[in-house]
């Protein structure tokens, strides 16, 4: 099998000298394993945060690990009685072409008519993110308004939908006019703002002339403090990320506008969507009736090849994708 080690802590972008791709013997199964051969990787700015040296809610990858990432697979060879092989899994094999899975709280066995890439860019872990965070989370009302950033990223962009779905007015914060025009034109915002290009603060207020009664996180730094001067009375902030402060080093700086939660007494909560473990079939069950009724739409960035996986990484923090980026490890069979 191949795969793809970490070597050192990055520092920034992800480089070939923080990593290493290798050949190594396949596993050998302890009881209670199944082997997974790798079709999909999903590339999710949290891979980064395991790269660095840390407490989070998974410990971080140690020197010399394989990169870990969540994929969609088939089972090879088994020594669990929940697999058998030909089973269709979706787990935590990391940046390789085969990886070992269990039956944990990590790994999902999937009906063998699922669609492969749409269970990576929506009714998966990022269709979960945006659906129990915005929802449970925010708890948008009809008439309110919701601003989501990274608008035009594979989260932000079903949030979005999902707000509207919810009787919002959604504003999105993207980083390209491109981005901007696919979110309103074609996912039906209401408004969107070119953080690289325009005055996010000013123009907050000519979008939000209501203020922001939600507003769905995934950047963090300054875009976050400028949403906080925009908060509405009993304004909620949902921390889903902060990808504009994952590739710097030392501790950000916290915003400037957070005694506004206490003026506006607002309320900001991070989550992990691993806590609504219990709850994912109701959420995949809606997320996959929207799509039919044509509520959800969403795009792809579909990367060829185990070996791309650190260039699929970085374009989440580039800015260079618009929905899901995905590596393609072998064809579907």
């Amino acid at each position: 099998m191949q795969a793809i080690v970490l070597r050192r802590r990055p520092e920034g972008l992800l480089s070939w000298d923080d990593v290493e791709l290798v050949t190594q013997p396949l596993p050998t199964l302890a009881e209670g394993e199944a082997l997974m051969q790798v079709i999909y990787l999903s590339m999710d700015a949290t891979v980064r945060t395991w790269l660095n040296r840390g407490e989070g809610y998974l410990p971080a990858v140690e020197i010399g690990e394989v990169v870990r990432c969540s994929g969609i697979g088939h089972i090879v060879a088994t020594n669990c009685d929940a697999y058998a092989v030909g089973d269709l899994v979706y787990s935590l094999p990391g940046w390789a072409t085969y990886g070992v899975v269990r039956d944990d709280l990590f790994t999902t066995k999937l009906d063998p008519d699922t669609p492969l890439r749409p269970m990576m860019s929506v009714f998966g872990g990022t269709g979960a993110a945006a659906y129990f965070g915005l929802l449970d989370v925010g708890k948008p009302q009809p008439g309110e308004t919701v601003v989501v950033s990274a608008a035009g990223g594979a989260t932000g962009s079903l949030v979005g939908q999902i707000a509207k779905i919810a009787g919002c007015r959604v504003v999105g914060i993207a980083g390209s006019d491109d981005k901007c025009a696919w979110v309103t034109e074609e996912l039906g915002f209401d408004g969107c703002i070119n953080h690289r290009t325009e005055d996010v603060a000013e123009r907050l207020r000519a979008l939000c002339p209501d203020r922001v009664d939600v507003y769905f996180d995934n950047v963090g730094g300054p875009i976050l403090d400028d949403v906080l001067g925009a908060l509405n009375q009993r304004g909620r902030v949902v921390l889903c990320g902060a990808i504009a402060v994952y590739n710097d080093t030392g501790r950000p700086a916290g915003p400037g506008n957070y005694l506004n939660l206490i003026s506006r007494r607002g309320r900001m909560e991070g989550f992990i969507t691993l806590d609504y473990w219990d709850r994912f079939d109701e959420c995949f069950t809606q997320l996959k009736t929207w799509a039919a009724e044509g509520k959800l739409r969403w795009r792809e960035e579909l990367v060829d090849g185990l070996d791309r996986c650190p260039d699929a990484l970085n374009m989440l923090f580039t800015g260079a994708n618009t929905g899901k980026v995905v590596v393609q490890v072998v064809p579907e069979p």
